[in-house]
C-alpha cells in the first residue's frame, strides 16, 4: 500500500487544500492529512476543530484519514508508515521554502520523499491567511472554502469579537 501524508496547519482549510487532498488521493492508496499542533502560533481554530472540519470535508473518500500531530512532518510520516510527504505549491515563491524543507526531510529520513502538487490555477492565489482576513472584514468567502467551513469561520470570528 502506498501511503502519503499531507501535513499542514489548515487554519482554515480552503478549496486549495481540498484540491491537493483529492488529487493526492488519486495518486496514493491512502492519504493521511496531518493537522499540525503548533503551540507557537495562535490559530483561529483548535486542533480538534481543524481535524473535525477536514474529516467532514473528506468524509466521502475512504482513502483519506485525518489525524493531528506535533513536531516534524518527517517524523509524522514515519509514524504513519508513509514514505511520501505531499506538499502543495501555489507559486514560485512557495518553491524555495518547500524545496529546502524537502531536502532537510530527505536528510533526516532518506526513506521519505516529498511529492509536490501544483495547486489548480483557480486556487493559486488562495491562502488561509487571505480567507481569515477577508472574513474578518465581513467579506464573502464562499469562493474560498466550503459553505460549512465559512459558517464556522464567521461563527468563530463573532465569538472573538464578543470577548
Amino acid at each position: 500500500m502506498k501511503r502519503a501524508v499531507y501535513p499542514g496547519s489548515f487554519d482554515p482549510m480552503t478549496f486549495g487544500h481540498l484540491d491537493v487532498i483529492l488529487r493526492a488521493a488519486q495518486l496514493f492508496d491512502e492519504v493521511v492529512i496531518g493537522v499540525l499542533n503548533n503551540s507557537s502560533k495562535t490559530p483561529l481554530f483548535s486542533v480538534e476543530e481543524r481535524v473535525n472540519i477536514l474529516k467532514e470535508a473528506t468524509k466521502d473518500n475512504p482513502r483519506i484519514k485525518v489525524e493531528s500531530f506535533s513536531g516534524l512532518s518527517v517524523d509524522f510520516a514515519k509514524a504513519c508508515n508513509a514514505n511520501v510527504i505531499v506538499r502543495g505549491l501555489r507559486a514560485i515563491t512557495d518553491f524555495e521554502f518547500e524545496l529546502q524543507m524537502a531536502q532537510t526531510n530527505r536528510e533526516l529520513e532518506p526513506g521519505v520523499d516529498t511529492t509536490f502538487l501544483i495547486t489548480s490555477l483557480q486556487y493559486a492565489y488562495l491562502s488561509s491567511t487571505t480567507v481569515k482576513e477577508v472574513a474578518g472584514f465581513g467579506g464573502d468567502i464562499s469562493k474560498f472554502v466550503p459553505d460549512f467551513v465559512a459558517k464556522e469561520i464567521y461563527k468563530k470570528l463573532s465569538e472573538r469579537e464578543c470577548l
